[in-house]
C-alpha cells in the first residue's frame, strides 16, 4: 500500500468513527445508551449497537457529503452480513432471539446532519 493509499484509509476511519460519534449523541438525546461499539460477529462488524429498556438496537452507520450519497452506500449484502452477525450478538442475550430488537440505518452527512432509520431492514 502506498502512502496516497494509506492517508485515504486513515481519512477514512476517522471520518466513520466522526460520524459514529455524531451517531451515538443522536441515540443519547432520545434516551439510548450504547451498549457496544464496532462490535465483530462472525459475519462482520456491527456498527453500534445500543439499549433502550429490554430492546437491543443494531445500528449501521453511514456517512457522506450528502444525505443521499450516505444512503447510496447501504448495500443488500451488508444488510444481510448485519443481520446475520446480530443474531449471533441475540445468542449472548438472556432472551436470545427472543429479545426485542430494531435494526436501524444511521445517515451522517454534511457538517454533522443526522438521520435515523428506524427499522430500515423492515425486520424486528
Amino acid at each position: 500500500m502506498n502512502a496516497g493509499d494509506q492517508r485515504r484509509g486513515l481519512r477514512a476511519h476517522l471520518s466513520g468513527a466522526a460520524a459514529e460519534d455524531i451517531a451515538v449523541r443522536a441515540y443519547a438525546d432520545r434516551g439510548y445508551t450504547l451498549a457496544q461499539q464496532r462490535w465483530r460477529g462472525p459475519q462482520g462488524e456491527i456498527d453500534l449497537i445500543l439499549r433502550k429498556g429490554a430492546e437491543v438496537i443494531f445500528a449501521e452507520v453511514k456517512s457522506s457529503k450528502t444525505r443521499d450519497a450516505a444512503a447510496a452506500r447501504i448495500t443488500p449484502q451488508q444488510m444481510q452480513r448485519v443481520m446475520a452477525s446480530a443474531a449471533a450478538f441475540l445468542d449472548q442475550e438472556p432472551r436470545g432471539q427472543l429479545t426485542e430488537t430494531r435494526l436501524d440505518v444511521v445517515l451522517v452527512w454534511g457538517t454533522g446532519e443526522v438521520e435515523i432509520l428506524e427499522n430500515a431492514f423492515g425486520q424486528g
